[in-house]
């Protein structure tokens, strides 16, 4: 971290970076094995070449120097192979140098071959502003090329030099972009189905967390009620040794254990996806029509509670209302009954429906204080389960203790109060 200065002093080396109190070099660049392929091409192009200097094969006869001096662009440019990958603009500035060397000596058919070569891998290679630079770099080169030859030849010869720096320069130029082209097509292709595939899962995951949110909803709600029955009414008969009080506990245990059974046979039925015959499908969703049977046996429920229940449908006559939300209202006053079942004292249970031209409003109503005598415990997963389905639907929700005197009760008292509203499409009623 430091260098010496004199005999006792250090100080911090040159290049040295500080952050936070700690301080770092910086990493001196990295050097990249050249590839295998490449290492290939490199070898291969140097044999090729000795062997044609060895045989005495030349691009340009005797004009020029001969001997070892055929060696050294062909040496250079197979070097710059090595680059082709790692350091394409680099081997591609080389590699120029060693073919314009080339053409003082007696030439090698190796050497060129090998620039075109490194042509073609520096626009592969390269940056991509290196890539749209190269092809018109080489096409101004062979116009160059071209017109110096005919200039100093001035002879058709000058116009074959042009096609031979053209086939050696832009051609390999032009088949880079198109392969790189296709690459990046490729790549993007790639990319894009790896999004398609990561949004598909995503939506699969929504889809399945959703499925799981309404099915807990739903056997939350068949089920609670029923339940929260038989644990009141178990309680109170192995609390009160009474034979009569034990044999009505029973009777309602019993009404509740079969309804429940039957509630969770639907929902087992609604899970299974089968091709059963039309006896065997699962039943239709309760709907509204189903509220005085509702009402009824939490009234049947709460007989030994003390509590009383009314159902005061102020509906009227309209169009049918949507299934969910029938659904929503239905689950909502089941959940509200339950819970009065559970936790509500002695005292009127008042269940309220009104329908407006755009929404559907449900209003429990429910005595509110400490239950002498057993109680069913709760999660508080059914307050939830309502609040999800009214969210659902973009309706508004409340629930919680309100003074009496607002509700239209004793003044000085308090109540729990759920009210849903939820918004209804005349056409989609009607429909």
């Amino acid at each position: 971290m430091y260098r010496r200065l004199g005999r006792y002093v250090e100080v911090p080396a040159r290049g040295a970076v500080f952050d936070g109190g700690v301080t770092a070099f910086p990493r001196p660049p990295r050097l990249h094995r050249p590839h295998r392929e490449d290492v290939l091409i490199a070898a291969a192009g140097l044999l090729g070449g000795v062997l044609l200097w060895a045989l005495g094969l030349h691009t340009q006869g005797s004009r020029g120097l001969t001997g070892l001096w055929v060696l050294l662009p062909l040496v250079a440019m197979s070097l710059m192979e090595l680059l082709r990958r790692s350091a394409p603009r680099t081997a591609l500035f080389v590699a120029t140098l060693a073919l314009l060397a080339d053409q003082f000596t007696v030439g090698s058919v190796a050497t060129i071959a090998m620039f075109t070569d490194i042509v073609y891998a520096a626009v592969l290679y390269g940056s991509p502003s290196a890539a749209r630079r190269i092809p018109w770099g080489t096409a101004l080169a062979t116009v160059v090329v071209t017109v110096a030859a005919l200039s100093w030849l001035r002879s058709p010869e000058g116009l074959f030099l042009g096609v031979v720096a053209g086939a050696i320069s832009v051609a390999p130029a032009t088949t880079g972009v198109l392969v790189r082209n296709h690459r990046d097509a490729a790549e993007a292709a790639r990319l894009r189905a790896e999004q398609t595939a990561l949004l598909a899962e995503m939506d699969r995951t929504q889809a399945v967390t959703a499925e799981r949110a309404r099915m807990a909803r739903e056997l939350h709600d068949m089920v609670a009620n029923h339940l929260s029955a038989i644990a009141i009414h178990s309680t109170a008969a192995l609390s009160l040794d009474d034979a009569r009080t034990t044999k009505d506990a029973l009777t309602v245990i019993r009404e509740n254990s079969v309804a429940g059974l039957a509630e969770m046979r639907r929902l087992i039925g609604l899970l299974r996806e089968s091709d059963d015959t039309d006896d065997r499908r699962p039943s239709p969703a309760p709907t509204l029509r189903a509220l005085d049977s509702l009402v009824e046996q939490a009234r049947t429920n709460g007989a030994s509670s003390g509590l009383t229940f009314t159902l005061a449908d102020r509906r009227g006559e309209g169009p049918a209302l949507p299934a969910p939300v029938e659904m929503a209202a239905y689950r909502i006053v089941q959940e509200s009954l339950t819970n009065a079942l559970k936790h509500a004292p002695r005292g009127p249970v008042t269940v309220s429906l009104d329908r407006s031209r755009r929404a559907l409003r449900v209003e429990v109503v429910s005595p509110y204080g400490d239950r002498p005598g057993p109680r069913a415990p709760g999660s508080g997963a059914g307050l939830v389960g309502m609040r999800e389905r009214v969210a659902l639907l973009d309706g508004e929700f409340e629930a919680g203790p309100v003074a009496a005197d607002d509700a239209g009760g004793t003044a000085g008292t308090k109540i729990w109060r759920v009210r849903a509203e939820l918004p209804v499409d005349e056409e989609d009623g009607a429909a």
